[in-house]
């Protein structure tokens, strides 16, 4: 069975659950993942990584919902975090602690010691002042905290300047000419134990090399590492593997880290990585219904019950997804803009799609299971989507639309 959506009887389906029906059970917009695609990718790295010690650790910064994670946890997936509100995400979806990797260059105090009293498997450090309020915490409660550094290997990942994190001019990690004294100054501070070493050079990676050539630059480190003592248990590769917006030749994971796994050829170490949205992203789809049509000289506008608050991807990185209405109608095709009801001129979803379209019709945002709900936000005052998720025929409210009153309920007027 296809993972992803198939016409049938002339309207779109997902895993044998119309979409229609979907839209008329919980309205929209309306977040729809399939459970099958889900574990499908999730098999894939599986099945890469055959005969090697390895922890697939699921970025949860894609899609942080509890039924996703708990999907995941049941496989037997890792997490990386970058947040204390993802581990108690994770926690709470039944995930194991002594898989959790935490990321990120701004970790809290109070964010690490509950990281901490939970158990995690490890800290990405990116920064020599954070080693300092790591001790600081661990020392305080009595522990040893687990560390990794992020080390900037200085390579171009080839991908959109927001989602390149692997280059000298990034806020992450440290400089690789940095590593090995803040590895030393790791290794002698009383209240860290030196756990491993990470790297991550950025997302939607379609070019193998890249990645490769990283892990040589962080294998060299590590030799170098263990010359003088400080032994590295596991290398972390980070993720970033893209994946078919439009027409993108997308990689699957056996050929995507064929080059990587053959440069750690031999290595003992345990092989840790962090998949996001090449788990999630095609596993995903936005419904919306359409409100009004604009008809204009220059442009038409087809104007959409979804928003740029629902789906930020469009307006943050020109991003494109494909459109497709859920039933097909005849008729002449017309060019639209897809764009939402937001005070905004970059609230747009899709432009010059060529459509066949009449007001009340639905549409499918395709490839929206990554940094869709995950960004979205209550700009305008508008509710964010329900989540549903459908798994051999059946359909899973996993997140309840939110209710106008939730978004002020935590606000309150002055005093008279």
């Amino acid at each position: 069975m296809s993972a992803g959506p198939q016409l049938l009887q002339g309207e779109l389906h997902l895993e044998g659950v119309s979409l229609q029906e979907i839209a008329a059970r919980f309205g929209t917009p309306c977040y729809v993942y399939s459970r099958a695609a889900l574990t499908a990718a999730f098999e894939d790295y599986r099945q890469a990584l055959t005969g090697r010690d390895a922890l697939i650790c699921y970025a949860v910064k894609a899609n942080a919902n509890l039924a996703l994670l708990n999907v995941f946890a049941r496989l037997g997936a890792g997490f990386d975090i970058v947040s204390g509100g993802e581990l108690q995400r994770v926690l709470a979806a039944g995930g194991d602690p002594a898989k959790v990797v935490f990321s990120g260059v701004g970790k809290r105090q109070d964010e690490m010691r509950a990281a901490l009293e939970a158990g995690i498997h490890c800290f990405n450090v990116e920064s020599a002042s954070e080693l300092d309020h790591l001790n600081q915490v661990a020392g305080q409660l009595g522990k040893r905290a687990p560390v990794s550094l992020r080390v900037n290997p200085n390579v171009d990942p080839k991908t959109h300047p927001y989602i390149s994190t692997g280059l000298k001019t990034a806020k992450f990690g440290v400089a690789f000419e940095d590593a090995l004294a803040l590895y030393r100054r790791a290794a002698a501070l009383p209240h860290l134990h030196v756990q491993g070493i990470d790297c991550h050079i950025g997302s939607q990676l379609l070019d193998p090399a890249p990645a490769a050539e990283a892990a040589e630059k962080i294998l060299g480190l590590v030799d170098t590492l263990a010359r003088e003592g400080i032994t590295i248990a596991h290398i972390d590769i980070g993720g970033g593997k893209g994946i078919r917006y439009r027409d993108e030749t997308a990689l699957s994971a056996t050929e995507y880290l064929a080059p990587t796994l053959k440069a750690l050829a031999g290595r003992k170490e345990k092989l840790l990585l962090e998949p996001g949205r090449s788990l999630v992203g095609n596993a995903g789809l936005l419904l919306t219904r359409v409100e009004i049509l604009k008809p204009g000289s220059e442009k038409s506008f087809a104007v959409v019950d979804a928003a740029m608050n629902d789906l930020m991807r469009p307006a943050l990185y020109d991003a494109w997804h494909d459109i497709q209405p859920v039933a097909p109608r005849a008729g002449q095709a017309h060019a639209y803009e897809i764009v939402g009801p937001i005070c905004e001129s970059g609230d747009f979803l899709g432009h010059e799609r060529e459509l066949a379209l009449a007001e009340g019709d639905l549409l499918a945002i395709m490839s929206a299971g990554a940094y869709g709900m995950t960004m979205s936000s209550n700009y305008n005052s508008r509710a964010r989507a329900a989540e549903v998720m459908v798994d051999q025929g059946r359909m899973h409210l996993i997140r309840q639309r939110e209710d106008t009153a939730q978004l002020f309920a935590l606000e309150s007027v002055l005093p008279h």
